[in-house]
Formats: structure tokens, sequence, C-alpha cells
């Protein structure tokens, strides 16, 4: 019997020592500095650079784009250039069959010779009777007809002759040429294919000018377009090219609003260099326009903005003007001697990712909290830890 009451004791005794071990390694975690940096994930405040940016999506067309198109109908007999080919002002393009309007000409040409002949005719009857009426052998009314069957050949002769010059037009325009230098972006016919010239001119071609320099037409929200300029300096990617940022400017802002499903948007003309012509028409462009710049300032992550410990007491109390919220007082919070110590900023611009730190109490180097560690969002801060020791 004595002997089971000394091993009960020895292990109890046992017992208790365990729990009291474990109960000070538990203490000791939690109150020492590490235990701290485990519980919170922090990122040192830091000193560079940070642009603030706005953004849309946009599309990459020619500055100058022509559509060729045709004046006259016909059957397309010749095509002279193709997709891509590279053309200059004036060089053609295709040509419609001109057989119907050679025909016409023709007919046009045997109408002036007939009107000139009869005006001839008129000319020299009006010179007899003119003669004849000094002489008074022919009445007034005699020759008065002679100067009109002179006026009326000459009106005759000059109508003809205007069709002659409107038909040997229409028979120029069956060779169709270039208006600009360019490129051709797009063909719409094929030899073969007939084209009628109605009340809206059939487009044969499309010509880009100068592919060298091209423009992004993007919509912007009306809550950005207050602050972009024209010479704002744009960045923007393409699929095309998704390791590559290009460079350009703003070109133009318009005045006309897009309004679609109660969203106003406004049309940002961004012009571009393409001197290694890589970029095509009609690829999707992402925009950032940049609007605030600002190089060596201090930077705290946004996640430092937007974190709030748990805990009641770790919490500051705000004064009055913190409260209302007006965009550029913040409060971040810096781990110092494993406890929370709020901060009190005044932020300035941000590239989503970072924000300047125009003034307060934190500095470079501070480790500035932005988050709980994982598998720690349960447990409060070190300091509201309560232990009970039975």
């Amino acid at each position: 019997m004595n002997i089971g009451k000394r091993f009960f004791s020895k292990a109890t005794a046992w017992a208790l020592l365990m729990a009291a071990l474990v109960a000070a390694a538990v203490l000791w975690w939690v109150l020492a500095p590490q235990g701290a940096q485990q519980l919170y994930r922090t990122v040192p405040a830091k000193v560079g650079d940070v642009t603030q940016t706005v953004s849309a999506n946009g599309t990459l067309n020619p500055v100058v784009l022509v559509s060729v198109g045709t004046q006259v109908s016909g059957t397309v007999m010749k095509l002279r250039v193709d997709y891509n080919d590279r053309v200059k002002a004036g060089q053609v393009l295709a040509e419609l069959d001109p057989a119907l309007l050679q025909a016409q000409v023709r007919q046009d040409e045997a109408n002036v010779n007939s009107a000139r002949a009869m005006l001839e005719l008129a000319e020299a009857n009006e010179a007899r009777s003119r003669a004849l009426y000094q002489q008074e052998f022919i009445s007034r009314q005699d020759y008065d007809t002679a100067v009109q069957a002179r006026k009326s050949g000459r009106a005759q002769l000059d109508q003809v002759s205007a069709q002659l010059a409107k038909d040997r037009t229409n028979l120029n325009n069956t060779v169709i040429r270039s208006p600009v230098s360019g490129v051709v972006v797009d063909r719409t016919v094929d030899v073969g294919q007939t084209v009628a010239a109605s009340f809206q001119t059939p487009t044969l071609f499309r010509i880009a000018q100068d592919l060298r320099n091209m423009q992004i037409d993007s919509s912007f929200a009306e809550a950005d377009i207050g602050s972009i300029k024209v010479g704002q300096p744009v960045v923007f990617t393409v699929d095309a090219f998704p390791d590559r940022t290009f460079s350009a400017s703003v070109k133009q802002v318009r005045l006309n609003a897009t309004v679609q499903q109660n969203v106003v948007t406004y049309d940002v003309v961004v012009a571009v260099s393409n001197p290694e012509e890589i970029l095509m028409p009609g690829m999707t462009a992402y925009v950032n326009v940049v609007i605030a710049q600002r190089k060596g300032v201090l930077l705290v992550p946004n996640a430092a903005l937007r974190f709030r410990p748990e805990a009641a007491e770790a919490a500051p109390k705000r004064k009055p003007q913190e409260e209302r919220g007006d965009g550029s007082s913040a409060t971040v919070y810096v781990l110092a001697q494993s406890r929370l110590v709020a901060k009190p900023i005044r932020i300035g611009i941000s590239d989503g990712r970072y924000t300047e730190v125009v003034s307060g109490e934190l500095k470079d180097g501070d480790p500035v909290v932005v988050g709980m560690a994982l598998g720690a969002a349960a447990e409060g801060p070190p300091s509201t830890l309560r232990m009970r020791m039975f």
C-alpha cells in the first residue's frame, strides 16, 4: 500500500512539473518579440518612387485611314495591289471594264461633231441674213430668226461637249488610283466582281497613310477625365507583346460624351510612335495615363492602410478629424517591443500597391503591419493573452 502511494505521488509530481514547463514555454513564446512577429505579417516602410495612373482600354488605329471607292459601275478587270502592299499617291490599284464607257465617249464625240457642223451652218446663215437685212432684202424678224438659230447651235454644242467631258471623266475613273501614299490594310473586291456606284460609294480598298505614326482611341470614365490633360505621358501594353511596355502621350481629349446604360465616357486620343511598325491596326491597348509622379518619397503598402487590429484595446482612440475620413489622413500600425503602435500619417498619391506618406511619425524601415499571419487570425495580440494556473 505504501509502495502504491509513493508511486502515485511521483507520477503526480512529474505531471505537475511537465504542465509547469509547458505553461512556461507557451508564456515565453507569446510574450517574446518573435512571438509577435509570428502573429503579424509586416513589411518595412521604404523610400522609393510612385506613379499614379488612370486606366482604360482602347484600340490602335492609323492616324489617317482612307477608304478608296469607285465613282462608276462596272466589272473588276484587273487588280494591281493586294493586302499589305505599299503604294504611292496616284498608283493604279485596280481597273474596271471600260467597254461601255468607251462606246459612250465615241457617241458623245459624234454628237459634238454634229453640233459643231450645225453651229457652222447657223453662223453662215446669220452672216448672210445680216447682209441681206442691211440691204433691206429681208425683214428684221428673218434676221432675228437667224441670230436665234446661231445661238441655239452654240448652246447645243456646249451641251454635247459637256456630256463628252463627263463621259471621258467616267472612263478615266475606271482606272482606280490611290489618293495617298501608304499601306493597303483591306481589300474587298476580286477580279470579275461587279461593283455598282450608287448614292453610297462602295469601298474597294482601305489604305493606312503611315503606320509609323498611329493613335489609340480609348474611352475613360467621367470620374477620371478631369485628371487627363493633353501632353501627359502614357504607357500601354498589347496582348501581342505582353512583356513589353510602350510609351505614348495624350493627343486629344474629345468633348463629345458617350452615354451607355447611364455610364458616361469620353474619348481620349493617344498619339503613338511606331517606328518598328510592329503595332498593327485593331490591336487592343491597355492604356495607363500618368497623372502624378513622386520620386524619393516614403512609401507604405496599401494593405497597411487597410489593416485594423481585432482587439478593442489595441485600437487607438482617433481624433475627430480622423473620424471624418477626408482621404488624406490614415493610421498604420508598427510592431515595437512586441506591441502594436498606431502611427497617424497623411497620405498622398498611390499606384495601387504603395501609397506616398506626406507627413507623420513613420520612418524609413519601420515594420508596418499588413495583416495577420496564417493561422493566427483567431488569436488576439500578445498583450491580451491571459493564463490561469490550476
